[in-house]
């Protein structure tokens, strides 16, 4: 009953539209039916005049919009005494908004979800008593309990021992993910059933949870371009219309077969099924991760024909993995990568990581240094086990041992370097590989009709070129820097262009693409921010994915957008030879306008998104020594 009480109130005007019907029942049960006509009729040129007001506005706005049909066939209703069918019309006029403004809301439930699950509090650990502040008072470094079933107020690492945390709403996994100690946990996912302590490693407003809010509420406020294809019809549709029922009414001579065209030609299928068509677009995009910034958005994805991709990070992991160990002057695999996993556990470098991973997987033993330095940008240097440890570029290795020799790599491959008391150990080769779904994805993107691919990067010729011969990608420019990728995306000749990046340097040819997709899973960086659309997911298929989300919206919308059409200029005509009264019109007209909203909500998409939906782990992010 509450919920009914809320609806009729925000839906005022059908609300009172209904009772004006009720209260002319009432009176002609009750022997007073001599004044449901003045009633009716004044009431509806009521809502004609209002309607009036905001019509005459957009056209001195130079806007011809379909509102004139609306008020037209209200008043010519009224004119040759079909009351009821006046009113009616009114009821169609202002429960077409309702439904409208019902289905938005429908269609932005995805959207609306982020921002209604904004975390507003934390719970802030200041000795031994739990405080509770405001999520935007969190400072970095704050020791925060989070409690069983809570959101994650700002992201943070985890300080208990381990947790599992639902990531649903941030990355679109649908199993919850197993943290342990030291792990970030993203802000707006959701605790398990234990209650844990997590430090602070960002404020609120500079969170990827509030971020995402960020993009989403962008996204929810735009207006798409062909959300104005509707108003494109406005005024042959009305000239149409008005000329059918002037024409009707010469022909017979009588003014009721006026009003009774026009009651059929009231606009609302029109002025509806695009903007819901492309929220629901929008709706479905956020559902499988990614956030579009606007419909003309989609539009542009239904289109394109051409999709240019970064390399690292994008078509490849971004993450190299040791792939070879290449032992020199009698020295084992296993000593050699155990000296250099001990030696880089001092290394802020991303290999470090990799090496130190691959000795773990091989369950090897690390032992501390007695001393490590590292040499910027070249390597680190430590004593381990009474050894002294050099690991790093060739240059740097040869300057400790001076018997070292460069060893062969394959294109995509990258050396690191070893000596151990100043004697050369051998290499240690990594690669960062291929994205699993790299080929299919290009492969689903021609199916849905973008047949040109490109690769820019700023990484080596020989490495873009075999890059590109694994995935099949005959275009491909390497040794780019920003500028350069700018100027080759504005130089494409096939158009609409994608652009898939994920680093801050593609953020010029992000914003300079028809549309730049990033690959946002690592944050919301300028890349995300520059963007037209961000993947929440590590999963380049998502791209696949948007661009079939951006086909069937638009395929949807304009569909909807002729049902409309069709089904009203067919019962205009039927209408014109006196066959249908302009009571039954106006009944009639409210079907074409439910019609044409079930017809847009299809964009919403359904269940087979969330089961085609296979989420992808995210992988750090790498860059070469």
């Amino acid at each position: 009953m509450a919920r009914l009480l809320r609806i009729a109130r925000r839906y005022w005007v059908v609300t009172l539209t209904l009772a004006i019907g009720l209260l002319g029942v009432v009176l002609a049960l009750a022997g007073a039916g001599a004044v449901v006509p003045w009633i009716f009729s004044g009431y509806a040129l009521a809502i004609a005049a209002w309607q009036a007001v905001g019509m005459v506005r957009d056209i001195l706005r130079g806007h011809w919009g379909l509102d004139i049909l609306a008020v037209t066939a209200i008043v010519a209703t009224v004119l040759v005494g079909e009351y009821v069918a006046a009113l009616l019309v009114v009821l169609m006029l202002t429960g077409g908004e309702a439904l409208e403004d019902y289905a938005n809301r429908r269609a932005k439930r995805e959207l609306d979800a982020l921002l209604t699950r904004a975390p507003q509090l934390a719970h802030r650990i200041e000795g031994d008593e739990i405080v509770e502040v405001r999520a935007d008072e969190v400072h970095p470094g704050d020791v925060l309990l989070v409690r069983p079933s809570e959101i994650v107020p700002v992201d943070a690492a985890l300080r208990s021992a381990e947790a599992a945390f639902d990531e649903s709403s941030i990355t679109g996994e649908s199993v919850p993910v197993e943290k342990v100690a030291g792990d970030a946990v993203l802000s707006g996912s959701v605790n398990g059933q234990a209650a844990v302590e997590v430090v602070a490693t960002a404020t609120a407003a500079d969170s990827q949870y509030q971020q995402i809010v960020a993009l989403v509420t962008e996204a929810a406020a735009s207006k798409a371009p062909v959300v104005r294809l509707a108003d494109r019809y406005a005024v042959p549709f009305t000239v149409f219309s008005l000329a059918l029922a002037g024409v009707a009414w010469w022909v017979s001579g009588d003014p009721v077969r006026f009003a009774e065209v026009l009651v059929l030609a009231t606009p609302c299928p029109l002025l509806i099924a695009a903007p819901v068509a492309f929220i629901g677009g929008m709706s479905r995009a956020a559902r499988n991760g990614v956030i579009v910034k606007g419909g003309g958005v989609l539009e542009q994805l239904s289109a394109a024909r051409t999709a240019v991709f970064d390399k690292t990070g994008t078509l490849t992991y971004g993450a190299p993995t040791l792939v070879a160990i290449r032992p020199e002057n009698g020295f084992g695999e296993d000593e050699l990568l155990t000296a250099v996993a001990s030696a880089e556990q001092y290394s802020s470098h991303v290999l470090a990581t990799s090496m130190i991973a691959a000795a773990h997987d091989r369950g090897l033993h690390l032992d501390e240094a007695e001393w490590a330095r590292e040499a910027a940008t070249n390597g680190v240097q430590a004593q381990v086990g009474g050894r002294e440890v050099v690991v790093g570029k060739f240059r740097f290795v040869a300057e400790h041992a001076p018997d070292a020799a460069r060893t062969p790599i394959a294109p995509g491959e990258l050396a690191v370097y070893v000596a151990i008391d100043g004697r050369f150990a051998g290499a240690l080769l990594a690669s960062d590989r291929l994205r699993d779904n790299a080929r299919a994805t290009l492969e689903r993107l021609d199916e849905l009709g973008v047949h040109q691919t490109m690769m820019l990067t700023g990484d080596a010729q020989a490495t873009a070129d075999h890059i590109a011969a694994e995935l099949g990608i005959t275009r491909v420019r390497a040794d780019c820097l920003p500028v350069d990728k700018v100027e080759e995306v504005a130089a494409i000749a096939e158009r609409p262009v994608i652009m898939v990046g994920d680093g801050v340097n593609d953020a010029p040819v992000l914003a300079a693409a028809d549309v730049g997709i990033a690959m946002g899973a690592k944050g919301a960086t300028a890349a995300s921010e520059s963007a037209s659309a961000v993947i929440l997911v590590d999963d380049i298929s998502r791209t696949a994915k948007a661009v079939e989300i951006g086909k069937d919206t638009v395929r949807i919308a304009l569909q909807s957008i002729w049902l409309g059409i069709i089904v009203s200029v067919g019962l205009m005509i039927v209408a014109a030879f006196g066959v249908i009264p302009a009571t039954v019109g106006a009944l009639l007209q409210e079907v074409v306008d439910l019609a044409t909203i079930l017809a847009a909500l299809r964009a919403i998409g359904g269940r087979l998104d969330a089961k085609a939906a296979t989420p992808v782990m995210a992988v750090p992010a790498a860059s070469a020594r």
